[in-house]
């Protein structure tokens, strides 16, 4: 492959936040460029006006920019192909529609709104019946001249088989029975999503199209463009889906896996690029995890998979762990205080600062705090304790180690993890117990729960008048047992 000619490119529409499957394509399309030395270009599909979000171009460039993909060519990097908005080439796809219409490979349609619904099937399925490519030229000049509505459609060969070659799926055959005329332009000359990709792929020099394999079966009308142009077709690289489960698709349509949303939940930007690098990708090696420089280095083709991938949240949190665990204990604090501050709006530094030691070996991603914070420091319900804890409440000895730790606790001046751990050992020293049934009370009668974290700091954390308070709580209960 000549690395001089490669020409790649992530073609986004601007209608919301970007759907992980969507960024996934555009990291591969990148790798793949890079790997080859060539060019990346980003281009703007706004030409669906009742679909488009505002804000939703500043939302793609601001996602490729965490994502650390940097593009060669498009908005704010023009070259010699622009413009990268489709909304901005309108006048291209009706001269290149017109163009067909004169190789004989397209031709008006002035079919109504109404006679279309009555081309439905049982199914409401509606297959358009060529009504218009019968009309005579006399008959389309004077529509044309009364400036009657039109849209312009693709002419597919009436029998044979449209194949081509997919990198990932090989060979692909398709009835072109099976193909109907599609519209290319619409009545406000707005081209079909179909269409402005060939016009403008074409126009790019792109050499090499990624994209879901939900376009496998659409790759046809595609070619059959190239063909009535007489253009050289690019190479298709066809990707396997994400998936939300073993029979559903992950989909914009029910809010699933949205980038934006991932970011603002904690997940590192880097961390979401390598989870999801490997949901249809896998390196020889097994290696999981890998820097921007890695990926761009080892993606193959030859990696690549047919089948789709579960999206597993559980993998992509413990990969935000292993890459959090990198970070410095500065980082980390102020990557943590925005979700500690939804927490405890007025808590002081001191606090956030031991927060952040606390919850370091267990937290996954920034959002977690909240759920792992409800979870230690939630109040005691003492009616609703599992039968694990009150079996080992009712243990010898374990109500006067409470005893002693509730009355020792009163007397202390200052609150923090080492006086706390010191007066526990004390009291261990003079009840003559250890271990489990030394500390273990401490934590049940503080936390209503026998396993946690740093005991120490979580008791620091919440305060000498709510360990206290708890404890007198729960020996009052102990007492009537």
């Amino acid at each position: 492959m000549d690395k001089e000619i490669v020409r790649t490119r992530f073609a986004p529409s601007p209608t919301g936040f970007m759907h992980v499957g969507n960024l996934r394509s555009a990291l591969y399309t990148y790798y793949f460029a890079r790997q080859h030395n060539g060019a990346f270009i980003l281009r703007i599909e706004d030409t669906d006006v009742e679909r488009y979000v505002e804000g939703a171009v500043e939302t793609i460039l601001k996602t490729l920019e965490l994502a650390g993909i940097d593009y060669d060519e498009g908005p704010g990097k023009e070259g010699d192909v622009g413009p990268y908005y489709q909304s901005q080439r309108k006048p291209l796809y009706k001269k290149y529609a017109e163009e067909l219409i004169a190789k004989g490979s397209a031709y008006y349609c002035f079919c109504s709104k109404e006679r279309l619904e009555s081309l439905k099937d049982e199914h409401g399925n509606v297959r358009y019946d060529r009504h218009c490519w019968h009309l005579s030229k006399e008959e389309i000049e004077r529509k044309l001249a009364n400036n009657e509505p039109y849209v312009i459609r693709q002419k597919m060969p009436d029998e044979g088989i449209v194949q081509f070659n997919d990198l990932i799926y090989g060979l692909i055959e398709v009835d072109a029975k099976e193909l109907e005329d599609q519209v290319l332009l619409k009545s406000d000359f707005y081209p079909t999503y179909n269409f402005a990709n060939v016009v403008d792929d074409h126009l790019m020099g792109i050499t090499h199209v990624m994209r879901g394999n939900e376009y496998l079966s659409s790759t046809p009308k595609y070619n059959l463009l190239y063909q009535a142009f007489g253009w050289d077709v690019p190479e298709y690289i066809h990707l396997p889906q994400i998936m939300r489960d073993e029979t559903h698709k992950l989909s914009k349509r029910y809010g699933d896996a949205h980038f934006e949303d991932f970011i603002k939940k904690g997940y590192l930007p880097h961390a979401i690029v390598n989870y999801i690098s490997l949901l249809g990708w896998a390196p020889k090696d097994n290696q999981e995890k890998f820097t921007m420089k890695e990926l761009i280095e080892r993606f193959s083709i030859d990696g690549l998979k047919k089948s789709g991938s579960i999206f597993d949240i559980k993998k992509l949190q413990w990969f935000n762990f292993e890459y959090l665990k990198e970070v410095s204990a500065e980082e980390y604090f102020n990557y943590l205080l925005p979700f500690l501050k939804e927490i405890k709006a007025d808590a002081s530094t001191e606090w956030y600062q031991n927060m952040c030691i606390l919850l370091r070996e267990r937290l996954t991603y920034g959002a977690e705090a909240k759920t792992l914070y409800d979870n230690f420091f939630k109040e005691i319900d003492l009616k609703a304790m599992s039968s694990e804890v009150v079996d080992f409440l009712k243990e010898e000895g374990v109500f006067k180690t409470i005893e002693t730790l509730y009355q020792q606790f009163q007397t202390l001046s200052v609150w923090n993890e080492e006086t706390i751990i010191q007066t526990i050992k004390e009291v261990g020293k003079a009840l003559s117990v250890k271990g489990k049934m030394l500390y273990m009370p401490c934590r049940v009668a503080s936390t209503g729960e026998m396993h946690g974290p740093d005991l120490g700091k979580l008791l620091q954390l919440l305060s000498k008048e709510v360990v206290i308070g708890r404890m007198e709580k729960l020996l009052h209960m102990m007492k009537v047992w």
